[in-house]
């Protein structure tokens, strides 16, 4: 191997590795920044649920979700306060208005981002929030907008927390505690807390869902019981703590002369009511666009000879749906 040879592989190596924006290191300096940044908004976003609880962010609070060392986690906290995104209050730090309205980017991002996966790609639910965490930190606020949009702008993610608004406004969760009910009385799951992931994916793997209508028959120091009629729930006491509930309400298609479209009789005229909740997504976009509204009027109008799929007319135009579609459609009929 003569000394050219040995030079020119060297050079060829050092360009390789110092190409601009392709090279080794301009790839290896565009992964710290981007890792920065991630840590950064993870922070911000960290300091703005506890904001919503009532607490303050502590160094010990950011170290449990960032998990770095205390000199990395300070002097990412002093770039911030420069930056004007924090202020420290102490041993406390908080939001300032502009660190505030990048951690409702970011979270906004997050929560659209799992509906995205569950709602549109049947992703399934206790498989969103890893993927979310990754994706949010790309989504610029016209990607945030266009995808809010594409999906009719949902106003909760597949958990039930509340997706913050365009202009940055956060509503507090709905629901209280599971543990707080008394026993026999009915309630209605509204929000299913995913973090810590560990304890969303024993709720999910039991089955409990956002919607589900269910009543407490066993509350005990060492276990909670739940019962939706038909199958029972068995949970600990700290996993029940991340169950929200709200009073149950009588479901839509329960009330006196609401039935779901697919068992509207041929011939009968019916008033769309309204669609039901847990329809979501593409479906309950397309059954909009349609014309299946509140106050629109529909009949059969055709049924083929296996009975599915079925015409109606609504709006002056037929439209064929498939019964699990119809059956999402609630109506009264009209005499």
């Amino acid at each position: 191997m003569t000394p050219t040879f040995v030079l020119i592989v060297v050079l060829a190596a050092s360009a390789v590795a110092l190409w601009p924006r392709v090279g080794l290191v301009a790839l290896w300096r565009h992964r710290a920044l981007r890792r920065n940044r991630e840590q950064a908004e993870n922070a911000l976003k960290h300091l703005l649920g506890q904001a919503a609880a009532g607490q303050p962010g502590t160094l010990s609070s950011l170290q449990g979700v960032l998990r770095t060392s205390d000199r990395t986690l300070l002097a990412l906290m002093e770039r911030l306060e420069r930056e004007g995104l924090i202020r420290t209050e102490g041993d406390h730090f908080r939001l300032t208005g502009e660190g505030e309205r990048l951690a409702v980017h970011v979270l906004r991002a997050h929560r659209l981002w799992e509906t995205y996966l569950t709602d549109e790609l049947g992703v399934p639910v206790g498989q969103v929030h890893s993927r979310a965490e990754r994706a949010e930190h790309q989504l610029t606020p016209a990607d945030v907008d266009r995808l809010s949009a594409a999906m009719g702008h949902p106003e909760t993610d597949p958990h039930g927390d509340p997706i913050p608004s365009r202009d940055g406004e956060v509503r507090p969760p709905s629901g209280t505690a599971l543990s707080g009910w008394p026993l026999a009385t009915p309630v209605r799951i509204v929000h299913l807390e995913d973090e810590p992931p560990l304890a969303f994916a024993q709720l999910a793997a039991l089955g409990l869902r956002l919607g589900q209508v269910v009543h407490i028959v066993e509350h005990s120091p060492a276990r909670m019981v739940l019962s939706d009629g038909q199958s029972e729930y068995v949970l600990a006491p700290l996993l029940a703590a991340n169950v929200y509930v709200e009073p149950a309400e009588a479901p839509a298609d329960s009330r006196a002369g609401v039935l779901r479209l697919s068992d509207l009789a041929p011939g009968d005229l019916g008033e769309v009511i309204a669609l039901d909740p847990d329809c979501r997504g593409f479906m309950r976009r397309r059954l909009l666009d349609l014309g299946f509204t509140p106050g629109a009027r529909v009949r059969p109008d055709l049924t083929t000879f296996a009975g599915d799929p079925r015409a109606y007319r609504v709006r002056g135009t037929t439209i064929a749906l498939r019964r699990e579609q119809s059956a999402r459609v609630l109506v009264r009929a009209v005499a």
